[in-house]
């Protein structure tokens, strides 16, 4: 009898297997095959084939989910090619720019540990309520964020703030205050890509949490000076613009204006710089400003000198005690030069809310080099306790692009201390062994891995910047011996394994 076919639901078949199948899987075609066919014959004799068919590929966004059964490429057919390049506004870090990611990385560590700041480090991938506190921030429009398995609302870090505040809460008064912490963290945001500006960069930051006193951010100020004198950067080069939000909340307490747009108003000010005057009058008008209050803060916003604020504002606000005090700090300590006074930073974060600085090139073609400020009310937003804080956050993109434009970029060539090269095929385990020794002794060394003439050798001990050639040869290796040449000088001499350091 030939073999009899029948098509059917898998799920109508066998309503047990729907935890265990993909949902992909539509549909099975079973072939069962006897001669005769034995409708009364027990099931474990009748032989099944069965083929899959899957559904037209869904839509993520209707709720379907990919699984890990996904079809591979075919067999024996056209493999299309993948597009080399990341993803944009992402990079690669071969080994040339992981050189110089480490050189500069270990510059922030150093840094801080010359300040006393102990290293933390968060998850990457975080609660989006964390970054969704207030209304009005641009930084909400800029957030990598999607629904997790979990059906929990997550985003991709794009500062480190928030995520340092979520853990000092944590911690509680497991750690005594103040607290002064650093992390070196990778973050995301959805931008507009300019020179210096990607849509994922690393960022240094250095936060002290539970000093209330301007003393908090001359430190950081200082840190961050001394981390431009450490890599050739001068104060010709780079300075700080240094303000205070309670500048524009005087301004604003004199026009009656409510304190729920403060942030608002922040954000807008922020732009100053980036988009026409007019634009930011109309923008001022829309969330409420009236037409005076519009024109005093433009004129406020303007002034360039302590001397100048005092004369509009008086000698008795806060916001003037505190820039004095910093400048007189700045004095002492030796970075009064890297200051100026700009009423009209106000940085772009509504939770600021004192003293903000931001770092400049002074030729003006690049955007912010750093950024931070005060900002004593972040940790009531998330429902604990306001605590007194400042730091700040420094992106890696804009000061290489800045090292590039100055010509500091140092060389970073690769250097391995010792190349070992087995001068017979046989030799190959004990050149090993040789290699073994001298990486037991702290040393970097590179093993060449197969048979190869020694003018190769040669041209890769030259590539690698090789300190020492050793040569594992037969008649040596039977005296207990391996031949060294010190590349720099073509020095050569024989020395027993015993003694090779």
């Amino acid at each position: 009898m030939p073999a009899t076919s029948f098509s059917c639901s898998f799920l109508s078949l066998q309503p047990r297997f729907n935890s265990y199948v993909n949902p992909i899987f539509r549909s099975l075609t079973f072939q069962l095959s006897s001669s005769p066919f034995p409708f009364n014959a027990p099931f474990s004799s009748i032989r099944i084939r069965c083929s899959l068919s899957r559904p037209a590929e869904t839509n993520s966004t209707t709720g379907g989910r990919s699984g890990a059964l996904t079809p591979g490429p075919s067999v024996g057919g056209d493999v299309q090619k993948i597009d080399v390049n990341p993803p944009k506004g992402t990079r690669d870090f071969p080994p040339e720019d992981m050189r110089l990611r480490n050189w500069l990385f270990n510059h922030f560590k150093e840094v801080s540990w010359l300040y006393g700041f102990e290293e933390v480090d968060y998850p990457v991938l975080e609660s989006e309520a964390l970054f969704t506190r207030k209304a009005g921030e641009e930084i909400k429009d800029q957030l990598y964020c999607f629904e997790d398995r979990g059906n929990r609302r997550v985003a991709l870090r794009p500062e480190l703030t928030p995520s340092l505040a979520r853990l000092v809460i944590q911690k509680g008064k497991s750690v005594s205050l103040p607290i002064k912490w650093f992390t070196v963290g990778q973050c995301w945001r959805y931008e507009r890509m300019t020179r210096g500006r990607r849509r994922e960069h690393y960022q240094w930051n250095m936060d002290i949490i539970g000093v209330p006193g301007v003393m908090a951010e001359a430190e950081l100020i200082s840190s961050v000076v001394t981390l431009f004198k450490r890599i050739g950067i001068t104060e010709s080069d780079v300075g700080f613009k240094v303000s205070s939000r309670k500048v524009l909340q005087e301004v604003l307490n004199c026009y009656s204006v409510p304190e729920y747009l403060f942030g608002k108003v922040c954000v807008i000010i922020d732009k100053i710089e980036k988009i026409p005057v007019d634009e930011i009058k109309k923008e001022l008008k829309a969330v409420g400003l009236s037409q005076e209050a519009v024109q005093k803060l433009l004129q406020v916003l303007s002034v360039k000198s302590l001397a100048e604020l005092e004369e509009r504002l008086g000698s008795s606000g806060e916001a003037l005690a505190d820039l004095k005090q910093l400048f007189s700090l700045a004095e002492k300590t030796g970075f009064s030069k890297w200051l100026q006074f700009d009423a009209s930073v106000v940085r772009g974060l509504a939770y600021y809310t004192g003293i903000v600085f931001e770092g400049f090139d002074r030729e003006g073609k690049l955007r912010a080099i750093c950024g931070g400020g005060r900002y004593d009310h972040l940790f009531s937003t998330f429902g604990a306790d306001d605590i007194a804080a400042c730091g700040f956050g420094f992106g890696d993109a804009v000061i290489v692009e800045l090292l590039k434009e100055k010509g500091l970029l140092p060389e970073l060539n690769l250097h391995i201390d010792n190349i070992v090269c087995a001068l017979d095929e046989d030799l190959q385990g004990c050149a090993a062994m040789v290699a073994n020794i001298l990486r037991e002794k702290g040393h970097s060394v590179e093993l060449v891995l197969e048979s190869k003439p020694l003018k190769w050798v040669f041209k890769r001990a030259a590539r690698v910047n090789a300190e020492r050639l050793v040569l594992v040869g037969n008649s040596e290796w039977q005296r207990g011996v391996v031949g060294v040449k010190i590349l720099s000088t073509a020095e050569q001499y024989e020395v027993k394994l015993e003694d090779l350091k």
